[in-house]
């Protein structure tokens, strides 16, 4: 039972570890001893990341390293769109725009993938798949209720559906290279090419190192507890990287671009979990039918994978 449904177990890992992360993330860049800034901390996430991943491969699978020549370009696109892009364009939204705004934009990635499937790619996507969508998509919309708040501004729209061009880029271009490559391979080369772009825009010499050093206050339940800088980056390389980008990759490579994306949907949802849990944010009536309406929806998505003509 388990095994036949080892790619939704992974999918739904790496958005647990992807919305706790989050958090972890926010105590980093609310410390009021220096606190990383969200470009920093995208940085140091993506660069520690993959040295980790580097050293292993260097030691225990040498070979797998070499790529072709005609694999270069693809995974350098991979390393600087689907991750580089994603990560830099949601922070440019959130800073001009409310978050659960942003936040919904960036998830009309799967509609986004079904268009390119149904039209240009010219596969068969079944209505199950566009019902489900659409339960999800209005889930999350219950979910961030974007009508309390709501404001645009038109260069953080524009950064947000930039940021969901290239999140569906990151589903797609994973499940091509991932015909031909393990996870871990191309999750070393995107966090590679990714961590060479931030050093260009981002040189390591201005870095505030001091930060690790010091100690942040863990917030919410846990205000007044310390930790070391060194720990919560830590965290955040392996747990709230490495470990999810393998999971989702991995997911990937058992379902399909389009089913791994819509349950990626759950990240929102695990998010508001751990904000309930950790910070005290809760869930109101409105949020949680929500909640219900995205696991439908995920549902739906996942048994249309079963059916025939569902995705060819």
């Amino acid at each position: 039972m388990l095994k036949s449904h080892r790619g939704e177990i992974l999918l739904i890992s790496a958005a647990v570890m992807f919305a706790a992360n989050g958090i972890i993330s926010k105590v980093a860049m609310s410390s009021v001893n220096q606190g990383l800034s969200a470009w920093q901390m995208t940085q140091i996430r993506a660069t520690g990341a993959f040295l980790i991943l580097l050293t292993y491969f260097l030691i225990f699978k040498r070979d797998q390293i070499r790529v072709t020549r005609e694999e270069v370009p693809q995974l350098i696109a991979f390393g600087v769109i689907g991750i580089a892009i994603v990560q830099s364009f949601y922070f440019f939204a959130i800073g001009r725009m409310n978050v659960s705004t942003a936040l919904i934009i960036e998830f009309t990635a799967p509609i986004w993938i079904l268009i390119y499937l149904k039209f240009i790619a010219k596969r068969e996507v079944s209505s199950s798949m566009w019902i489900s969508l659409a339960l999800c998509f209005g889930g999350l919309l219950l979910i961030a209720q974007i009508w309390k708040g709501f404001t645009l501004d038109k260069w953080g729209v524009a950064a947000a559906f930039a940021d969901a061009f290239a999140l569906a880029f990151y589903f797609l271009m994973g499940e091509k290279l991932g015909k031909k490559r393990s996870s871990g391979v191309i999750i070393l080369w995107g966090l590679g090419v990714a961590s060479v772009v931030w050093a260009l825009l981002f040189p390591w010499w201005n870095f505030p190192f001091a930060y690790l050093n010091g100690k942040s206050d863990l917030l919410g339940r846990f205000s007044g507890q310390q930790i070391s800088g060194y720990w919560l980056i830590l965290f955040i390389v392996v747990v709230g990287t490495i470990l999810p980008y393998l999971f989702c990759i991995g997911g990937l490579l058992l379902l399909s671009a389009s089913t791994t994306s819509v349950i990626g949907m759950l990240e929102p949802i695990f998010a508001g979990i751990f904000a309930w849990w950790w910070l005290s944010e809760g869930f109101n009536a409105i949020q949680l039918i929500g909640c219900v309406t995205v696991f439908i929806g995920i549902y739906l998505a996942d048994k249309a994978r079963y059916a025939v003509g569902a995705i060819k």
